[in-house]
């Protein structure tokens, strides 16, 4: 488990509902992306020798929509690429005029110029070669596609990675994707499911392909797909009904000591619980395995930003070669499951990880009622060896996206320095 060494504040940011924010360290400059006590977004930067943050306020704030997450990026020429605030709206994207510089951002009113009007989920991932690739939803919940973009740092321009969406639901539903996650042998693995509307108890079919460059994408079996996927065209892993218990959010990717591809997610079993099962891509294809033994529906529906009764981590080997799993439950609480091999059922636990945030930092200090402490973990690189950052804040519950009567105060933004316990 990680210690801290120490904390930095950051700023007061706004507490009435959970949203996503973002931390980057590049080099020996760190970044963090949030909204603050007034809710606009906004950019701290600082060296890490240095306790005091130089911010900027960028033109857009947060409503009450929990989607509305803010994500960054740095590409080959220091340029610091920036996007959030969109659920269904068109994009909203900044990107700085000098290198490391956020004084420099400026407003970007689009990308490639089409297919840029209802975005959402907005993602920077790096591609086979490293380069930046951009990845969002065009359209809806219940009728949406999947775009990505790739940049060219020195033409600083954006165009399509591939000529159309990856994924497409033909007006009658859309894809909610996890991933792409690459295994240790380079390839990229992605999964997802579909859903018919904006109720979140039509997801259904648990969906997977592959590729080597995120460009050509194929089936389990190497079976080359044609793009846009479609729920007819794509492969079915598993193929949970609409109310079948499956949600968006919940697929995860993990591998095995094989390196071979797991998707964890939870349906409802034959009396109706929530299970977690695990998906393994073995030599006869998908095998799925029951993990779980509780006695508990998670009954959820609706549209909205939902608190989630379950969570699941994915599949990892921890350092003694065995498999693990870690999950949160409302009712069951929380722990890291020590996995048998051969069935993916747990035969132990693990206490926790080297890599867990201290318990401290999990701890509501607000006297306010319902707050929650938030973290963001860093997505850089740090280079100190075995340091890791992380930012901590506390907010109330997800709303359905719903306004509250009454906000709660500002919380307080902090940057945690954390170091492996010896």
């Amino acid at each position: 488990m990680l210690k801290i060494e120490r904390s930095i504040h950051v700023s007061p940011v706004w507490a009435g509902h959970p949203v996503g924010f973002d931390l980057l360290t590049h080099g020996d400059r760190q970044f963090a992306a949030f909204y603050d006590d007034q809710r606009r977004m906004t950019v701290a930067s600082r060296t890490l020798d240095s306790d005091a943050w130089a911010c900027v306020r960028l033109p857009t704030s947060v409503g009450w929509d929990s989607h509305n997450s803010v994500t960054m990026a740095v590409d080959e020429e220091g340029q610091i690429h920036l996007s959030g605030n969109m659920h269904c709206v068109p994009l909203i994207y900044f990107r700085t005029a000098r290198p490391l510089d956020i004084t420099s951002f400026e407003k970007v009113d689009d990308m490639v110029g089409r297919n840029e009007e209802r975005c959402t989920y907005p993602c920077f991932i790096r591609g086979a070669k490293g380069e930046l690739i951009f990845r969002y939803r065009d359209g809806k919940s219940g009728n949406g596609v999947e775009y990505y973009n790739v940049y060219d740092p020195k033409a600083r321009a954006w165009r399509r990675l591939m000529d159309g969406p990856l994924t497409d639901g033909q007006g009658r539903m859309n894809a909610y994707p996890h991933g792409p996650a690459q295994g240790r042998d380079g390839v990229f693995h992605l999964c997802w499911v579909w859903r018919d509307t904006p109720d979140c108890s039509t997801n259904h079919d648990l969906s997977y392909a592959r590729s080597r460059d995120l460009v050509r994408w194929e089936s389990s079996r190497g079976r080359p797909f044609r793009l846009p996927i479609t729920v007819e065209t794509g492969e079915v892993v598993d193929p949970t009904p609409p109310q079948g218990g499956i949600i968006n959010g919940n697929t995860v990717i993990g591998f095995d000591t094989q390196g071979r591809p797991i998707i964890t997610y939870h349906k409802y079993d034959a009396d109706g619980y929530t299970q977690v099962y695990n998906a393994r891509l073995e030599a006869d294809g998908w095998c799925i395995y029951r993990t779980s033994d509780w006695a508990y529906r998670w009954a959820f529906s609706g549209g909205g930003a939902i608190f989630f009764e379950v969570r699941v981590g994915g599949v990892r080997v921890e350092a003694d070669g065995e498999l693990s799993l870690s999950y949160w439950h409302v009712r069951e609480g929380a722990g890291i499951w020590r996995l048998d091999g051969a069935t993916l059922r747990p035969v132990g636990t693990y206490p926790s990880r080297p890599d867990d945030l201290p318990p401290e930092m999990l701890r509501v200090e607000s006297d306010t009622p319902g707050m929650e402490a938030r973290t963001c973990r860093d997505r850089g690189r740090p280079p100190e060896p075995g340091v890791r950052y992380a930012l901590r804040w506390e907010t109330l519950s997800f709303n359905r996206d719903r306004p509250r009567e009454q906000a709660p105060p500002p919380s307080e933004l902090r940057l945690y320095k954390l170091n492996p316990e010896s």
